[in-house]
């Protein structure tokens, strides 16, 4: 005992830092923990949780988050086409556009996606100019539809509209389908909010080129393309399949390009296909997007589960569903996102979280796999350490592990899958998402990239939802 008060104490706070501040006033420097109350400390949230953790319901939702989680391992996403959306995605019309994120009216939209929604009623030939585009879009003529309730995904804006063209993914055990319109490529473009005649004639080359080039290339592969496959060797060769696409998009474009050249297309039109995808490795960023969206859409609805199928963005709402509650969002706060930004710009030009490329990180690729890609690190801010520490720490909010993507750095760890709703409230830890920076006005585009979480609201409404359901 006296050998033990005679030596330099080192206590551990858990808790409140001001309990740490009062050590530090006494010279006594503290071990800190990161600790968060489980449910944020929200007495429902809490009573909800113990609800939800009784043991037969436990064993109830544990055996349905399996069956979700089996379901998402299981599947075979295959690309199988390219089509115009208007022929393509169900439901819709002339004067529908799709956005990302949860449901949202024109006049609650952020910034940059009015300035996506207006550029593409122009380019849709529904408006002659940007000022006609926005009292169109106020007028109540145009209906507004999250991607993701048309079966579909929109990276930032995610505005699709009915002559762009759209990926078609099959997942090949489950039998759903999946959409999602092709990359602009990067920087001042219509789904960071950009929308002047520069950003309109490549949307002109995208429907008459890149669109029927893709989609004749694709007519004569008849075996589709395993997307599954690929994106495990995507991060194989170091990249995580959300922001850092240079592995993905070369892959790609390999697979396509035989069948490119096949196509009667002139040569012109096929260098011009060849030197856009070469513009920048986003190519294929889409691509992984519906790849995640097609496994987790055969999740949905799974009675008595507590896996999310859902996390997406509108910068404003952030969104989110889960197996066990069908349909139903459950809503909070678009973040601010944390990053380096281009020369220029300040975090105080920058929009909030925007877009449903989060659904990268809902699969367990993008922020979870960083691990599998540290340069990543030089666009979203950060270290190394830091990358690595998140893949890890994922594993504590997730259902199991993917065998059929794994991560080379962390002993070929299958990336961290099936997100527990429980989970996230029980440890305080949420998602991990890195995300591009669009600025917060319509017209200017991308100024930046870095991380960020969904809002903890989001996660407490789900929580007390599914208590009420479930238990």
């Amino acid at each position: 005992m006296n050998e033990l008060f005679s030596t330099d104490l080192k206590p551990v706070n858990l808790g409140l830092d001001m309990f740490a501040d009062d050590l530090r006033s006494q010279g006594v420097e503290p071990v800190l923990m990161d600790w968060t109350p489980p449910g944020g400390g929200d007495p429902e949230v809490i009573s909800a949780l113990s609800r939800l953790e009784d043991p037969a319901v436990a064993a109830t939702i544990d055996a349905a988050n399996q069956v979700a989680l089996d379901r998402i391992l299981s599947a075979q996403p295959f690309l199988e086409g390219f089509g115009q959306a208007i022929d393509t995605v169900p439901g819709l019309t002339k004067t529908t556009i799709l956005h990302a994120g949860p449901p949202i009216e024109f006049t609650r939209m952020s910034g940059p996606m009015k300035g996506a929604v207006t550029g593409a009623l122009v380019f849709e030939g529904l408006a002659k100019d940007l000022d006609e585009a926005f009292a169109l879009a106020s007028s109540g003529e145009i209906t507004f539809d999250p991607c993701h309730e048309h079966q579909s995904v929109g990276s930032m804006a995610g505005v699709t509209s009915a002559s762009m063209w759209v990926h078609k993914v099959t997942n090949r055990t489950h039998g759903n389908t999946a959409y999602t319109n092709l990359s602009e490529q990067l920087s001042k473009i219509l789904r960071f909010g950009a929308n002047d005649q520069s950003v309109i004639d490549r949307l002109n080359w995208m429907r008459d080129v890149f669109g029927p080039v893709l989609a004749a290339a694709m007519e004569l592969n008849t075996d589709g393309i395993d997307l599954r496959l690929m994106l495990s060797q995507a991060l194989h060769m170091g990249d995580e399949a959300h922001n850092r696409n240079v592995a993905g998009t070369t892959l790609l474009i390999q697979a396509l390009a035989p069948y490119i050249l096949e196509t009667d297309f002139t040569t012109k039109e096929k260098r011009e296909v060849f030197d856009f995808v070469a513009s920048s490795d986003y190519f294929s960023g889409p691509t992984w997007m519906v790849t995640a969206k097609a496994s987790l859409d055969a999740a949905n609805g799974i009675e008595n589960s507590t896996v999310v199928t859902t996390m997406a963005r509108n910068g404003v709402d952030f969104g989110i569903r889960v197996s066990g509650t069908g349909g139903r969002w459950f809503t909070g706060p678009a973040q601010q996102v944390v990053g380096p930004m281009f020369a220029g710009y300040t975090p105080a030009d920058s929009g909030l979280d925007m877009g449903d490329s989060a659904i990268t990180e809902t699969f367990g690729i993008g922020g979870f796999a960083m691990a599998a890609a540290p340069a990543i690190v030089a666009l979203v801010g950060g270290t190394v350490d830091e990358a690595m520490g998140y893949s890890r720490t994922m594993n504590a909010i997730t259902t199991g592990n993917n065998p059929n993507v794994t991560i080379p750095a962390l002993d070929f760890m299958g990336v961290p899958t099936g997100i527990d709703v429980r989970k996230v409230m029980e440890t305080g830890i949420l998602p991990i998402i890195n995300t591009a920076i669009a600025h917060k006005d319509p017209g200017i585009g991308m100024i930046g990239a870095g991380i960020t979480h969904p809002p903890v609201e989001a996660f407490q409404k789900a929580l007390r939802a599914l208590a009420d359901t479930i238990a």
